[in-house]
């Protein structure tokens, strides 16, 4: 893991660092997937932006069924560690904003509790259109940007401490976990209300 470059500014715009000339046809994957299929690339808000490709993907994803989805999320984040130091190393930054990968893993586990809750995958399309389950999607979204940008402890830990593809993770991972936690009462606040009236 090279940290020669800060990290950028992600108040200002930024451009995402090139892919390396000389990169490998194996480079150019893992880049793809770090900037999250070019989801991270805009200039300005690319891990707000990252979330919204990983949220477009975890649609479909989500209707093969919560045990499809958990395998696919657990996956994503223990290749991830590995996606996001090699996309670390060819932009010679550590953690550039533009790699998204983290996002697109930290809004699925975010999501992990309304699959869970959701639909069999039978009648997933028809439902997930319905008021209250676009209601959860965007709440799930809104949880997990408030937590990965504020950072509070041990998020902000994770970020500071931790290096390399690993550190790019664990942040997310933690933040996204206390984001699905959230989720998980308000949903229950709510549920518990419309059954009551």
């Amino acid at each position: 893991m090279t940290d020669n470059s800060p990290k950028p500014d992600i108040s200002k715009a930024n451009v995402c660092p090139p892919l390396p000339a000389n990169a490998s046809a194996l480079d150019r994957i893992v880049y793809w997937l770090g900037i999250g299929l070019g989801s991270g690339l805009p200039r300005r808000a690319p891990g707000t932006w990252g979330t919204v490709g990983g949220l477009i993907i975890a649609i479909p994803l989500m209707s093969l069924g919560f045990v499809p989805f958990l395998v696919i999320t657990l996956l994503s984040c223990v290749i991830g560690v590995w996606i996001c130091g090699r996309t670390s190393e060819m932009m010679q930054v550590h953690d550039d904003p533009h790699i998204v990968w983290d996002e697109w893993a930290g809004i699925w586990i975010t999501l992990l509790p309304f699959s869970y809750m959701g639909v069999a995958p039978a009648h997933f399309w028809q439902n997930i259109t319905q008021p209250f389950s676009i209601f959860a999607l965007v709440l799930a979204f809104i949880l997990f940007r408030f937590f990965d940008i504020l950072k509070p402890p041990p998020i902000s830990w994770a970020d500071k401490k931790v290096a390399g593809g690993l550190g790019v993770m664990l942040d997310d991972i933690i933040a996204a976990i206390m984001a699905a936690a959230v989720w998980i009462f308000i949903m229950f606040i709510l549920i518990n209300y419309l059954t009551s009236n």
